[in-house]
């Protein structure tokens, strides 16, 4: 099976409900009132999905087993 867009990808799309799930996690404890490390969090979930759509645009290889 050939994969044309990232978007399409189970791993990316686990990342994104992931991205989701700490996003409520956060806002539904006492970390949100700590804003120096919900700031963090939020930024480095992000690089998750980003990184998997950078090496799915890298790969030459988009045939899926």
């Amino acid at each position: 099976m050939t994969v044309n867009r990232f978007e399409n990808l189970e791993i990316w799309k686990n990342a994104r409900e992931l991205y989701k799930k700490i996003r409520e996690a956060i806002n539904q404890t006492a970390l949100s009132k700590d804003f120096s490390l919900k700031e963090q969090i939020f930024r480095s979930r992000k690089y998750i999905m980003y990184n998997i759509a950078e090496e799915f645009e890298l790969d030459d290889n988009k045939e899926i087993q």
